[in-house]
Formats: C-alpha cells, sequence, structure tokens
C-alpha cells in the first residue's frame, strides 16, 4: 500500500483516468512536462497500453513519488522524459513493480531524465519498493538509480530526501541498481571509496 500527498496550497485532488488502448505498430506519443505542460518531445508508443485511475493501473501497480532534487548539475535540460511522465507511462506499460523498474531504467536510458533527483514508491500486491533516481549531467544521457524492496511487515515514509545510503551489491532479489551507479559518482569526484561503501544518499543526494 502506498499513501502519497502533496502538501501545496495550489495543488487539489485529481483522478485522472487513461483507458486501456491498442496502437499502430510506429505510433508516437507526446511527452509533456508534468509540473509546467512544456512539450519535451516524441517517444515510441507501445502496441498496448494498461488501463490507469489516479497512480495505480488495473493490474494493481501504483507509483508514487518525493523529490529530493540532490546535486542540481545531474540535471539534464536537453532530456525528454521527466518525472512526472515516467510515472504515467510507466503505469501503462508495467505489470508488477519489478517491471516498472526495468520499464523506467529503459525510458531513461533510451529518452534521457529531465528532472531533479526524484524518489519513487512503487508498489504491486505482492512487493513495495523504493527508487532512487537522479540525472547524468547536460549532455549525459540517462540516470544512476537504486531500488530496494522493502522488507514484508515494514514501513517505509520519506519525504524530499533521498532515503536508500549503503545498498547490498550482489542481492538482485532485494536490490537492483544502474550499472554505472559508482563509476559515475567516480568520474565526478563525488565519492572515493570501496564500492561497498557506497552510499546514494550521501553522494547524489548530500
Amino acid at each position: 500500500m502506498i499513501s502519497y500527498s502533496a502538501d501545496s496550497h495550489v495543488l487539489y485532488g485529481e483522478l485522472y483516468y487513461r483507458p486501456a488502448a491498442d496502437y499502430p505498430a510506429g505510433t508516437l506519443v507526446d511527452v509533456y512536462e508534468w509540473d509546467t505542460g512544456e512539450f519535451r518531445g516524441k517517444i515510441p508508443q507501445v502496441r498496448h497500453t494498461w488501463s490507469v485511475v489516479g497512480n495505480m493501473n488495473e493490474h494493481q501497480v501504483a507509483i508514487g513519488e518525493t523529490t529530493f532534487g540532490g546535486r542540481p548539475e545531474l540535471q539534464d535540460s536537453t532530456a525528454i522524459i521527466d518525472y512526472g511522465s515516467l510515472i504515467y507511462m510507466t503505469l501503462q506499460r508495467a505489470k508488477s513493480a519489478r517491471e516498472a523498474i526495468h520499464i523506467i531504467d529503459q525510458l531513461l536510458t533510451d529518452f534521457g531524465y529531465f528532472s531533479e533527483g526524484e524518489s519513487f514508491s512503487i508498489s504491486d500486491p505482492n512487493e513495495a519498493w523504493i527508487m532512487e533516481i537522479i540525472g547524468k549531467g547536460r549532455g549525459n544521457k540517462g540516470a544512476v538509480w537504486v531500488a530496494r524492496k522493502v522488507p514484508d511487515g515494514y514501513i517505509c515514509g520519506h519525504a524530499n530526501q533521498a532515503r536508500i545510503t549503503t545498498f547490498p551489491l550482489h542481492d538482485p532479489e532485494n536490490c537492483l541498481y544502474a550499472k554505472d551507479i559508482v563509476d559515475l559518482a567516480r568520474s565526478k569526484g563525488y565519492f572515493t571509496g570501496r564500492d561497498e561503501d557506497f552510499s546514494f544518499s550521501d553522494t547524489y543526494a548530500p
């Protein structure tokens, strides 16, 4: 279960509905930045999309988010996909939380990540995950990210700060991450220690 709120006096409850649909091969979908409505570009549409009501789809995959910002130099203003578009395009494509993580990674690898650092809550009927994402900087397409499964019986709360610090490097059942998550930090001079001592939050959202 995910609870998600925005504590802004200009944001009010809205229940968006995107019906399931089939598309011909070669169809493109317009991407508009969630917060401003600015047109970012076009990307290929999948042949079939799932029905989405609010922040949950017909397979009970749900996604919420909180913005942590992080290092401003890692935002890529040339990229296409922002955090809001990423949420709703993923909900139209994913049948599980784990699949959603892989879809997010692929979308950002292919089309770039426009927004600041974001922390996503992703759940399905069986699993809940926290996925934290930040860009690689202008002209360096894609994002670095880490996702950890919330253990059964536990609650994770987070608001406007990256929560994942160190994480297991060899436990794909419970932790997934971008292959270059440590290498990018080293290349930027953010981190010089051992891989097993690397902390996402301390490095990318200090």
